[in-house]
Parts: C-alpha cells; sequence; structure tokens
C-alpha cells in the first residue's frame, strides 16, 4: 500500500481578511494542498515563515508595513530555497520584473481565473517557475523589442522606496518602515532621482502616476 505524499504547505499573505478566506476556501477543495498560516502585512509573513516554513508563500505585494517586495527580499535572504508566488494586483511589467529581481518564483494577477491559482501552487512546489500568460508574453514582447521602463535600472530597494516616496511618505517614515537610518533612505533617494531623471519628490509622484505605479 502506498503513503499518501504530504499535502503542499501554503501561507497565504494578504492584508484583506476577506480576500484570505477567498484563497483559503479555494485551495482548501484541493486534497494536495493544506493552508497553514496567514499575514496581513510584511513583517508578520517573515515572521510566521521563519517559525513555520511552509512550502509555499502566496504573496500580495501591496501590504501594510514593510510591503510586498521586501518581505519577498527578506524571506529570500534568509531562506535563498523559499518558494514564493506572487498574487497581485498591479499588472503592469515593472512590478513582475521587480518581483522575480527580489527572489519569487512565480507572479499570477488577481484579475485572472482563480483556479488558474491551484496550478501555479504545484508547478512551485514542483520547483518550476510560473507566469500568467499574458504577462509572460508581454514581458518576452518588450524584451524582443529591447525597450526598458525608466524604472528597470532601479534595484528592488530603490523601486520599494521610489513607490513609498510616490505615495507621499516621509524619509523618516520610510526609514522607520524598513528599519534603515534616515541617512540611508536619504541616500536612496538622491540615487533615485539621479536614475530617472527628476529633481524633487513631486516629479517622482507625476512619474508614478503617468505610469500608473500609484493611484490617484
Amino acid at each position: 500500500m502506498t503513503s499518501k505524499p504530504n499535502p503542499i504547505r501554503v501561507m497565504l499573505v494578504d492584508d484583506h481578511a476577506v480576500v484570505r478566506a477567498g484563497y483559503r476556501m479555494l485551495l482548501k477543495n484541493s486534497v494536495d494542498i493544506e493552508v497553514i498560516a496567514e499575514a496581513d502585512n510584511g513583517e508578520s509573513a517573515c515572521k510566521q515563515y521563519n517559525q513555520l516554513q511552509p512550502d509555499i508563500v502566496v504573496m500580495d505585494l501591496s501590504l501594510p508595513g514593510i510591503g510586498g517586495l521586501e518581505a519577498i527580499r527578506r524571506i529570500i535572504a534568509r531562506d535563498p530555497d523559499a518558494r514564493i508566488l506572487v498574487f497581485s494586483m498591479h499588472e503592469d511589467t515593472i512590478f513582475v520584473e521587480q518581483a522575480l529581481q527580489a527572489g519569487a518564483q512565480g507572479y499570477m494577477t488577481k484579475s485572472g481565473a482563480p483556479e488558474a491559482l491551484i496550478d501555479a501552487v504545484r508547478a512551485l512546489a514542483s520547483g518550476k517557475t510560473h507566469l500568467d500568460k499574458n504577462i509572460a508574453e508581454r514581458l518576452a514582447f518588450q524584451k524582443m523589442r529591447g525597450k526598458d521602463t525608466p524604472f528597470s535600472g532601479l534595484s528592488t530597494r530603490e523601486f520599494e522606496i521610489f513607490c513609498l516616496l510616490a505615495e507621499g511618505h516621509s524619509t523618516s517614515d520610510i526609514a522607520k518602515r524598513l528599519s534603515l537610518s534616515y541617512k540611508t533612505v536619504a541616500n536612496y533617494s538622491t540615487q533615485i532621482k539621479n536614475k530617472l531623471e527628476v529633481g524633487s519628490i513631486a516629479e517622482i509622484a507625476r512619474l508614478a502616476i503617468r505610469h500608473q505605479i500609484v493611484n490617484v
């Protein structure tokens, strides 16, 4: 008699309880997947990951506190073998590039079919990567044309700080969120402005709005 394989242990990270409940209900219908934890912010996600070592993390990017990208970066820094699937409302390829650069192995948008989440979790659990078909096509087309966004030259950390600056957060607030010194964040801000060729926070905000990185 063959033994039943262990289920894929999943942690859900999203700041909306209703959304997490929907994910949990969806994944619960699969006998080979078990939701073992939930987190509503990046700090909690990092802490629970270290405690529970889930097989797969399903991670939103828009989180209070350190945010999804920074949470991915911290988890991967501690465990390079962590398997993280981003499930986000952001469909712009810059977010996909940044998430993959931070260490995620998959990216799905919330506008896709919910059932696709099950296939994506199984793909990552088997050691594969997974991208939404339309995202993969846009990334390939963008690469083929050799067309980069203005943000392609930003590191994951710089992009995270860029987004926070564009949302109106102060240097002090960002330093506190990311556990960095004020001087470090100020230096990052200068680097970001130089790379994007802008001279002020207002220009950063306008650039982010123009590229639909932040909502108005």
